[in-house]
């Protein structure tokens, strides 16, 4: 199990940015795909992006393509989720998640196959 502490939420004006950060505990971060969730509409938690244990390879909702950035910093054991170009709809609290995974190189992008869960750090964007 790996403990994770997310940073960087605040409130930030339409089309501006914000630098989300999610420290981790342990010594074998790279072993962990990592992932990015936030809450929506008929869903529990609506997956934004997520990240191989390398870091090799990402993967970002389409709502997001284009404005957020999942990268990794492994000698940190941080993820973080550049947001830029911010709408009102991107206001939600944002959950950091990770997933042992074999293969360093496999994304996963459903939120059940994360048992590691953050507490979640608030973004807030007015129009």
């Amino acid at each position: 199990q790996v403990q994770l502490v997310e940073s960087g939420g605040g409130l930030v004006q339409a089309g501006g940015s914000l630098r989300l950060s999610c420290a981790a505990s342990g010594r074998t971060f790279s072993s962990y795909a990592m992932g990015w969730f936030r809450p929506a509409p008929g869903k529990e938690r609506e997956f934004v992006a997520a990240i191989s244990g390398s870091g090799s390879i990402t993967s970002h909702a389409d709502s997001v393509k284009g404005r957020f950035t999942i990268s990794r910093d492994n000698a940190k054991n941080t993820v973080y989720l550049q947001m830029n170009s911010l709408k009102f709809e991107d206001t939600a609290v944002y959950y950091c998640a990770a997933s042992l995974s074999i293969d360093r190189r496999h994304v996963k992008v459903n939120s059940y196959e994360y048992p590691d869960w953050g507490q979640g750090t608030q973004v807030t964007v007015s129009s």
